[in-house]
């Protein structure tokens, strides 16, 4: 079994090798079953944000049993509809993997997602995006990623997704979407 949190923190290994070539070395290197589930996992981009599961930090657990892989997620808004999409790409990209015969990907809501989860790769890549971000104070003034000011205002608390909301930036006067915790 290998447990990882939102941050990229790592629980046990398990013992399930393969061996690999690495390009330019030429030298054998060995990598666990679970190595190659974890590095699929980093691939899978969520289709409503520029971000992956793991910098979302939404996979809780990943279980391996022979060819038997169990993986728990905890998605951001328990209504997301991309929740569908992205465990059928995770399914996909793992079934792809020597020696995985079945996958399954499990929702946990039994803790609720929070924006701690998130890796500050993520957050980069948010805000990359033109999204502002909140701080882990959901009470903080909404940051305008376009020109920084704070001297915003909410326009919509409903954004093209669940996850987001529209704000205005009374200084640069741009639309901002910004990336809600499930709390708001």
């Amino acid at each position: 079994m290998v447990k990882r949190n939102g941050n990229g923190g790592t629980g046990e290994r398990g013992n399930a090798e393969t061996r690999t070539r690495t390009p330019h070395a030429g030298m054998p290197t060995t990598r666990t079953l679970e190595d190659q589930i974890w590095e699929a996992l980093a691939s899978v981009v969520d289709p409503e944000l520029p971000l992956t599961v793991m910098d979302l930090g939404l996979i809780d657990e990943v279980r391996v049993t022979g060819g038997h892989v169990r993986v728990r997620m905890t998605p951001t808004y328990s209504a997301c509809p991309a929740i569908e999409v992205m465990r059928e790409e995770i399914r996909a990209k793992l079934r792809n993997l020597p020696g995985v015969e079945e996958v399954q990907v499990e929702l946990s809501f039994s803790e609720p997602w929070t924006m701690a989860r998130m890796t500050e790769r993520g957050r980069a890549r948010l805000r990359e995006y033109g999204l502002s971000v909140p701080s882990s104070r959901s009470t903080a003034a909404v940051t305008c990623p376009f020109c920084g000011s704070t001297n915003t205002v909410l326009e919509n608390p409903f954004g093209p997704t669940l996850c987001r909301a529209i704000y205005y930036c009374r200084d640069c006067h741009n639309p901002i979407e910004r990336f809600k915790p499930p709390a708001e």
